[in-house]
């Protein structure tokens, strides 16, 4: 595990003040939901995507997973909220009726400012640092998918890189994968990937969603093609992956088909021409 060390930022932090000119120290404290207080000049209204993110947290609700609340005092022994009205929100609806707080002294002016400074300067969490995370925790559904990139020489990254930089087998579609995981099954998503990183030199920087999600569509439709993986494989060894994904975006272009969907026809009519389409699968359509 790494140690926190500041030396690396401190040359860029030259001037910004001693520790004693930050302000009045914060407390901690457990205080009342019903001492809470919301304010509509700076704070948004609980709708749509809010309520969806309240709803998710409420369900999943657990106390190491929630950060204190940052309030500030104001009249009549209450606390305006200046982060963390959603999962006070989910905490009450569990039933909760006190919530861990960081008390700070600001007025109503340096609570926007707070409140500002607090949801403009949070360092976004990537899906592959989210996938990751779910490995380490043991959740079965990353550790499935972990399982099949194993199976298939893939390595997702943790994090972005550009695919021109990318490397045989490396990705940064953990949530692409889970997704086709749960829509396919891991028979079919093993042989997608299989058939990327096996085939020719393993088509570094192709393992992005069009072709990922296009190779399941096409696979999961031909259930003889995944019973004759070794097939499949052969033949997708010459099929051109950056030509035939730069004719799909060709063609769907025009709009009304995703890039998937056309990589998927794409595919299909490679293996068709190659391996044909048993009678079976040709009655089920």
């Amino acid at each position: 595990m790494r140690a926190i060390d500041p030396a690396p930022y401190q040359p860029a932090l030259k001037g910004a003040g001693p520790l004693g000119d930050m302000g009045a120290v914060p407390m901690l404290q457990w205080l009342p939901v019903a001492h809470l207080r919301v304010d509509p000049a700076y704070q948004r209204e609980i709708l749509g995507e809010g309520r969806r993110t309240v709803l998710a947290i409420a369900r999943g609700f657990e106390w190491c997973k929630f950060a204190p609340v940052v309030v500030a005092p104001i009249e009549g022994g209450l606390y305006a909220v200046i982060d963390g009205q959603h999962r006070t929100t989910a905490a009450a609806l569990r039933g909760a009726e006190q919530v861990p707080c960081l008390v700070v002294i600001a007025d109503r002016a340096r609570q926007a400012e707070a409140f500002a400074a607090i949801n403009g300067q949070v360092t976004k969490i990537s899906s592959m640092a989210v996938y990751h995370a779910r490995v380490a925790a043991g959740d079965a559904e990353a550790l499935k998918v972990a399982e099949i990139c194993a199976q298939a020489d893939v390595t997702i990254l943790r994090s972005n890189q550009s695919a021109k930089r990318m490397k045989r087998g490396e990705t940064i579609g953990a949530s692409t994968l889970i997704q086709a995981l749960a829509r396919f099954g891991g028979e079919t998503l093993a042989l997608a990937l299989k058939c990327v990183t096996w085939t020719a030199e393993g088509n570094p920087g192709m393992l992005g969603k069009p072709v990922i999600e296009g190779l399941c569509i096409a696979l999961d439709a031909v259930p003889e093609w995944r019973a004759d993986s070794g097939a499949v494989l052969d033949e997708m060894d010459d099929f051109d992956f950056p030509a035939e994904l730069q004719a799909a975006r060709a063609t769907c272009n025009g709009g009304g088909q995703s890039l998937s969907a056309a990589f998927a026809g794409r595919v299909t009519a490679w293996l068709t021409a190659k391996l044909g389409v048993p009678e079976p699968a040709q009655a089920a359509e």
